[in-house]
């Protein structure tokens, strides 16, 4: 009954610090970046304050789910600063209490953030992160899509009949596509495999040229082959439409990246970058549950820490660990290391940190 009473003050002390630490962080963000671009596409493209209202809501998912860490580590650190500064840590302990006990609420509370980080990663942020970009891109630079793009996919659905259609380059403003593969699957079942050189916009058709068809079958694999020079293809999506269909990887949701994975993979395709994003996105959302282990250890001190020493502790820990991330995702993108060691190394290095530290606070 005591240790219940004592996991209740414990969080008690971390609520309230851990919703300033979202609105404060959050508030950083946003003054520091978005408002200098509302106010650029105001005055540079003539945006009504709506479009912009609207726009800045969708960029908030995203924005919050960073400071998920921030907020935990500011909290766990401000909230075992006034305890060790009152002197209830060592009260605790002189009670017989571990103090891996007086923690314990703390990471339970870090790991259930993390765990909502993931889901609101995976089930908030790319819908909004896609809608910001169709209102930026659609309703304030009025329909400025690249020309060309690299490595677009697309799904069709005709009866049970399912259709992926890879094309090397796509060539929005001409209605070209370069290096075309349509595989057609047959109620899950790979059955055909279509390539091309080319395929042009005509007439509300596309028409691929130079091609081959492989009929598949999955015992035996590559059935039969046939060759054409031209044909109509059963895709009836104008360039436009396939432009604005394509989705960049923070904009997928882990699902999305694996199967666009799977297809570049059989493309003989890098995937470094896509793969990174999801170690990535799941690296970040844990970070919480390590940052409340370091932050806790962190506000153990004898003397009195006071809030504006805590945020200063929390900026410099956060400034250090996107650092290290940044430098090692980017080793990772670039197929230096591998991505999952990439996006997952400051993690570790935290959870190194933090064992170590709460070995040491528990002597």
């Amino acid at each position: 009954m005591q240790l219940r009473i004592l996991d209740k003050y414990v969080l008690k002390e971390l609520l309230y610090p851990f919703i300033f630490g979202v609105a404060a962080f959050s508030s950083i963000f946003i003054a520091s970046t978005m408002l200098f671009k509302i106010t650029q596409y105001i005055t540079q493209y003539g945006a009504s304050v709506e479009t912009v209202t609207r726009l800045f809501f969708y960029s908030l998912p995203e924005i919050i789910n960073y400071t998920f860490p921030m907020s935990m580590l500011l909290s766990s650190l401000m909230a075992f600063g006034r305890l060790s500064g009152s002197s209830e840590i060592i009260a605790m302990k002189a009670g017989g209490v571990s103090y891996y006990r007086i923690v314990a609420p703390v990471l339970v509370v870090g790991f259930v953030v993390s765990m909502f980080s993931v889901v609101w990663a995976e089930k908030v942020v790319p819908p909004s992160k896609l809608k910001y970009g169709y209102i930026l891109n659609y309703e304030i630079k009025h329909n400025t899509k690249p020309i060309m793009q690299d490595h677009v996919v697309i799904k069709t659905f005709s009866g049970q009949t399912q259709r992926i259609t890879y094309v090397n380059k796509f060539d929005n403003k001409n209605g070209k596509m370069t290096g075309i593969t349509i595989e057609e699957f047959q109620k899950g079942v790979l059955s055909r495999i279509q390539t091309a050189k080319d395929g042009y916009w005509e007439h509300g058709h596309w028409r691929i040229t130079n091609g081959n068809v492989f009929f598949m079958n999955d015992k035996e694999g590559v059935q039969s082959t046939a060759t054409f020079s031209e044909q109509i293809i059963p895709l009836d999506l104008s360039p436009k439409q396939i432009a604005w269909e394509q989705k960049e990887p923070d904009e997928m949701t882990i699902r999305e990246l694996q199967a666009y994975i799977k297809i570049l993979e059989r493309q003989k395709q890098k995937t470094a970058r896509q793969w990174c994003e999801i170690w990535m996105r799941i690296s970040i959302s844990l970070a919480s549950f390590f940052f409340a282990m370091i932050g806790s250890c962190l506000g153990t001190q004898k003397q009195r820490t006071s809030s504006s020493i805590g945020l200063g502790i929390s900026i410099i820990v956060i400034f250090i660990y996107y650092a290290s991330m940044t430098l090692t995702t980017g080793l990772g993108k670039g197929g230096v290391t591998p991505p999952l060691l990439s996006c997952m190394l400051p993690n570790i290095l935290c959870l190194c940190i933090g064992l170590y530290l709460m070995k040491k606070k528990n002597a």
